[in-house]
């Protein structure tokens, strides 16, 4: 099988670029052939030579609607892909997405896409979410398959009418395994917590601060991982509520693994998310997870069971659950147990990449070959 991955930018590596390049990467250690597209030059690219994934970088595909330009982007896309001759494309993303289905359906090549979270329903302002949920309904009988990251995603779907029950299908998120040594302390005293996002509102970090601030007493830490647009913003945040010397501001870093495995309490104030992988690698790494209750989190955390879920944007809710995990190491213990045997199940990498791999055969097997057009 010869697989083109598409997925938006480069500058920014979030999970679908980790996902994508984990996917890749799994495909060429099965005799499949792969090679990633892109726009633009960044961390992505890094991240894709470093695991030996082959990449290819577009001019015009970028993030920002543009009708000229994502024109543009679709026509470089076909040449790259008629050039490459793939038997399949998966596209990522939403402007990933619509580009490369159009130059899929020029070429007459079978495509399949992730969205990796509809900016559909409340995700987005109304006026946005009308008109992209309509961008999403004319690509739908571009692509052969829709793959949904959760069952959040493709009830939204079918809710939003974006596309037919057939062709959707649903393969959670997964995630690779570690050593025993990267395993969580959790029952550490004082506890170290972690939260790992883009710094960027849909992701809420304020909250997340406002919560920490809120708090009776600073005998926690927090290391919050990521980068994005609001960095400056909530260091400011930080010293205003007088926390600054409590939390690290570490940035984006490739692998979060040691990070996580130093920390007794994983954190994620989100107010937007599909299956987000953050969760996962925090179950994983035996940590229990305090998460807003948003998208399909709950479809991995089960609250009381695996972790704790709060409403998104509730300030006093997530201070008092920080509290009460801060101060019950039987708790955290009980809850992070039961997140690590949830992973073990369910959220390994090796069951998506089968899951995924399913979805792509049977593609393959109900389309016949097409002439592939100019």
């Amino acid at each position: 099988m010869k697989i083109a991955y598409v997925i938006t930018r480069a500058d920014a590596v979030g999970g679908a670029s980790i996902h994508v390049r984990d996917l890749a990467r799994a495909m060429l250690d099965r005799g499949h052939e792969a090679r990633v597209f892109f726009g633009g030059e960044g961390p992505v690219a890094e991240q894709m030579a470093r695991s030996g994934v082959p990449f290819q970088t577009l001019r015009f595909l970028r993030r920002p609607i543009h009708p000229l330009r994502d024109w543009r982007a679709i026509g470089e896309l076909v040449k790259a892909l008629r050039d490459f001759r793939p038997n399949l494309v998966s596209t990522h993303t939403a402007k990933a997405g619509w580009v490369g289905r159009a130059a899929c359906a020029r070429l007459g090549i079978p495509a399949i896409h992730t969205p990796h979270g509809w900016a559909i329903g409340a995700r987005v302002a109304t006026a946005s979410s009308l008109v992209f949920a309509a961008a999403e309904r004319i690509a739908a009988p571009w692509c052969h398959a829709i793959i949904c990251v959760c069952e959040y995603e493709r009830k939204l779907a079918l809710e939003k009418k974006v596309a037919p029950p057939e062709q959707l299908h649903v393969v959670h998120n997964g995630v690779r395994e570690i050593p025993p040594s990267q395993l969580a302390q959790t029952a550490r005293t004082p506890a170290r917590i972690c939260s790992v996002t883009r710094l960027e509102a849909p992701k809420d970090p304020h909250t997340l601060l406002r919560a920490l601030a809120a708090l009776p007493n600073r005998e926690w830490t927090l290391d919050l991982v990521g980068h994005g647009p609001l960095d400056c913003e909530l260091r400011r945040l930080a010293g205003e509520l007088g926390i600054a010397s409590h939390v690290n501001f570490l940035g984006y870093q490739a692998d979060t693994a040691e990070i996580l495995a130093q920390s007794q309490l994983f954190v994620l104030s989100s107010r937007s998310e599909a299956l987000p992988r953050s969760v996962l690698e925090a179950m994983r790494a035996k940590l229990p997870v305090l998460a807003a209750d948003v998208g399909g989190v709950r479809e991995a955390v089960e609250h009381g069971k695996s972790g704790l879920l709060v409403p998104p944007g509730d300030v006093a809710a997530l201070s008092a659950a920080i509290h009460n995990l801060l101060h019950d190491p039987t708790l955290r213990q009980r809850l992070a147990a039961s997140g690590r045997l949830i992973y073990e199940k369910r959220f390994r990498l090796e069951r998506m990449i089968e899951d995924t791999e399913t979805v792509y055969a049977a593609v393959l097997e109900r389309t016949p070959p097409r002439r592939r057009t100019a």
